[in-house]
């Protein structure tokens, strides 16, 4: 999965009128949203850079979620765990939130969605970085 999308735009329909395009941010906003909505995800984790810009308040929705469009949809969530919580059950609460949110809301097919979790976060707002994980 690279870094970037290699492509601006999904074109995701053509009709009568013109076309719809879908923007792989779009679908990484989405992907997002979906993930923190899931009990016991603390957060997303956006690597360093990512890390202290939250820090700072700044709230990247993007932050954490890499898109790669092509034939197929895949999706890539780098997670903060809350402690306590089942790892690999949150992780496939996550992949379903996500799959479903992005294909209810673009109709495009997802075709896979890995989970990686990056951190555990602790009731007293200490992280622990623990050994990144594939859920599948």
């Amino acid at each position: 999965m690279t870094n970037h999308n290699p492509i601006d735009h999904v074109d995701y329909q053509v009709n009568e009128l013109g076309k719809i395009e879908i923007a792989p941010e779009v679908i990484q906003i989405i992907s997002g949203l979906a993930a923190q909505q899931v009990e016991g995800v603390a957060g997303l984790s956006g690597g360093v850079v990512g890390d202290l810009t939250q820090l700072l308040g700044r709230k990247n929705l993007r932050q954490g979620v890499r898109v790669e469009v092509g034939d197929e949809t895949k999706i890539e969530v780098s997670l903060v765990i809350a402690f306590g919580y089942h790892i690999p059950e949150v992780g496939r609460n996550v992949q379903e939130a996500v799959k479903s949110a992005v294909e209810n809301m673009t109709g495009l097919n997802v075709s896979e969605v890995i989970v990686r979790v990056e951190a555990v976060k602790f009731s007293n707002d200490k992280q622990t970085d623990i050994e990144v994980q594939r859920v599948k």
